[in-house]
């Protein structure tokens, strides 16, 4: 099992732009720590300009598939998305 991170840049004023779509974003991400694959995640605050959801799986697809479903994505709230693998030394279980 491995760890992936997903990054997200957000649009300015995301916090209120993303109100519409903050519904499904939360039952997508509910979905994925249900079935395990998401670990945790979140925005950063201070300012609210980014994102980071903590992935496991075989392989980064599982974030990668994650970011093409998300409404965030798909609807222009997220300027920029990337996936990095992430070796985990301490915590890793």
């Amino acid at each position: 099992m491995y760890y992936y991170i997903l990054f997200y840049t957000t649009v300015d004023n995301y916090v209120e732009k993303r109100v519409p779509f903050r519904e499904e974003h939360l039952n997508l991400a509910q979905k994925a720590y249900q079935n395990g694959s998401l670990v945790m995640g979140g925005a950063l605050d201070d300012p609210a300009d980014s994102a980071m959801l903590i992935f496991k799986g075989d392989s980064p697809e599982v974030a990668t598939e994650f970011a093409q479903n998300d409404p965030y994505v798909k609807n222009g709230l997220i300027t920029e998305w990337k996936v990095r693998p992430w070796v985990v030394v301490v915590g890793n279980k």
